[in-house]
């Protein structure tokens, strides 16, 4: 079956022609009178699956097919926006909303640094088309920190001390978070996804969002460096200190540390950005600090953590590394050269600076993209077809959309499985 907006095309079996159901009733009367009988018969079998059926069949759809499908009929919309009851969930949170199986590749979200517009934009990585997103929902303007499940997380920029908020952009949702218990300027922000919990797959209800060191006010006045973590529950919609830290990794993760973060294996990292570069590792069961080193981490003119597969993966490069490196922290914290971006692409990319210093990346289980601004094309590593094969691809950047010329901006990427079912959790 295929879905074109806004009908949705149902292939029957041998070369007859497909079946068109449409929203418009008058179209759709219209149509029945080229209906063959057998073509008949499979409207009336589409037409009559049962609700929870068809939301698990909505739920392998990807966000574009999924988008069609939603939009074909009533009763099609109905099944795309149920929730299922879960009586042995806590705290009163009884419904799970619909998630999608992420059996395709995460989109890029493109979230300009300043708030130019009040939109973002979307790279379905599938046909490479981009997408604006209006984000005239959200009440402050904002500046994005980091995924968290399927949704992003923003702080809003018009305040001295850390406030954070969620969102849906496909959606048009927002959630702002509560106060923190200590007031913090420029704290290291981390999320940790904690699989042990019972609530669906890709669910914001499994994360948790810490903040760690900043700077606060100091009881004699003034201000001083924050040597305690905040654990936000989104159970309990709450914030609570969850552990402390030496003075010395205070000062580290507020003057050094960008806001990007990894967790893996029970640890959340944090990579400093003050050459020569190194990680600072949170274990979160045991409350404990350490600190790693950073392959040529004195040649590297960037370097950025991210997962791939489960695994710490370190993505750096620089004129002395002869290019783009990727490397994966092994037993014995050792790290290991595991790919190197290609000389053409390399090329491709840096075009006339020669210089890596403004490269970014953001990476997921299933793909690591190199970028700059909106414009300029991207470096991606991705993961292709059903086993661990991955290549290398070149995507171009975002100069237009529907023949409309798009500002420049300076971004941050995000990759996030998009969700098009409004949440109970707003």
């Amino acid at each position: 079956m295929w879905v074109t907006h806004p009908h949705v095309n149902i292939c029957p079996s041998n070369n007859s022609p497909p079946i068109i159901a449409t929203t418009r009733s008058s179209t759709f009367l219209q149509n029945l009178s080229n209906f063959t009988i057998p073509q008949f018969f499979l409207l009336a079998m589409w037409s009559s699956l049962p609700s929870d059926l068809l939301t698990n069949i909505f739920s392998f759809l990807s966000a574009d097919s999924f988008a069609c499908a939603k939009s074909t009929c009533r009763h099609w919309q109905a099944c795309a926006c149920t929730t299922a009851t879960y009586s042995h969930y806590p705290h009163g949170l009884t419904k799970s909303p619909f998630l999608p199986h992420n059996f395709h590749p995460p989109w890029f979200i493109a979230l300009p640094l300043h708030n130019h517009g009040l939109c973002c934009y979307a790279l379905n990585p599938t046909n490479n088309n981009w997408y604006v997103l209006p984000l005239d929902f959200l009440p402050d303007p904002v500046r994005p920190v980091g995924p968290l499940e399927s949704l992003l997380l923003l702080r809003p920029s018009n305040s001295t001390f850390l406030r954070l908020g969620m969102c849906n952009p496909f959606t048009r949702q927002y959630k702002a978070f509560p106060t923190l218990n200590i007031r913090r300027t420029n704290p290291a922000i981390g999320v940790v996804h904690l699989s042990t919990l019972s609530f669906p797959r890709n669910s914001f209800l499994n994360s948790g969002v810490y903040v760690a060191g900043g700077m606060s006010e100091a009881s004699s006045g003034g201000a001083t460096y924050e040597p305690t973590l905040e654990m936000y529950d989104p159970q309990l919609d709450t914030w609570r200190i969850v552990g402390s830290m030496p003075m010395e990794f205070a000062v580290r993760l507020t003057v050094w540390t960008p806001k990007e973060s990894v967790y893996c294996d029970g640890v959340l990292y944090w990579m400093t950005s003050a050459r020569a570069y190194s990680l600072m590792g949170y274990e979160i069961e045991s409350n404990m600090w350490r600190e790693l080193g950073v392959p040529m981490a004195e040649e590297l003119e960037f370097a950025v953590l991210v997962s791939r597969n489960g695994s710490l993966t370190l993505v750096g490069g620089g004129a002395c590394v002869l290019g783009v490196c990727i490397w994966e922290l092994g037993e014995g914290d050792v790290w290991v050269l595991v790919e190197k971006v290609p000389s053409e692409l390399e090329m491709r990319f840096l075009g006339e600076r020669g210089s890596w210093g403004s490269t970014k990346c953001v990476g997921s289980d299933g793909a690591i993209y190199l970028y700059r601004d909106l414009w300029s094309g991207m470096v991606v590593w991705r993961e292709v077809g059903d086993g661990n094969k991955w290549a290398w691809f070149w995507v171009d950047g975002c100069f237009s959309i529907r023949g409309k010329k798009v500002r420049n901006l300076q971004i941050k990427g995000v990759l996030i499985h998009p969700n098009l079912v409004p949440s109970f959790i707003f």
